[in-house]
């Protein structure tokens, strides 16, 4: 078993998709570990994007993150990190595949639903961001 860290997303959260998205997530043989639902400063946006910093769209990318509450997760699983990406999908929707995450739920590229680590390395920086070691239940 491995970790990975996922958020669902502002839009996601607005649109009360977290429980059909954590139902999809479970029923994929992801255990919650670790969950929060925070409503995210634009300084703490752009703390947890700051590898985007130089790119064109990080401006708006920590404004929609920070405009409402997202939920943040610690997951475990057989290969938690890259099992999580497949379920999740391309980051542009019209590019997921059927049956993924952002296929179905997703509202276009900047409003995707979910976001989850690209590295194993990444994802324990990113659920060290957001969680003290205290709060995650080793499952």
């Amino acid at each position: 078993m491995s970790r990975t860290f996922a958020m669902i997303k502002p839009d996601a959260v607005e649109r009360s998709l977290v429980g059909a998205i954590l139902d999809r997530t479970e029923k994929a043989g992801f255990s919650v570990a670790a969950m929060k639902l925070v409503h995210m400063s634009k300084q703490e946006a752009e703390g947890f994007y700051i590898v985007h910093k130089d790119r064109p769209f990080y401006g708006e990318l920590t404004d929609q993150m920070s405009a409402g509450p997202t939920v943040v997760l610690v997951l475990e699983g057989e290969d938690a990190q890259p099992a999580w990406r497949e379920l999740m999908g391309a980051t542009n929707p019209k590019d997921a595949a059927e049956g993924t995450i952002r296929k179905e739920f997703a509202i276009d590229l900047g409003n995707n639903s979910v976001h989850g680590s690209d590295s194993v390395e990444n994802a324990a920086w990113e659920i060290s961001y957001w969680f003290a070691e205290t709060e995650i239940v080793n499952g």
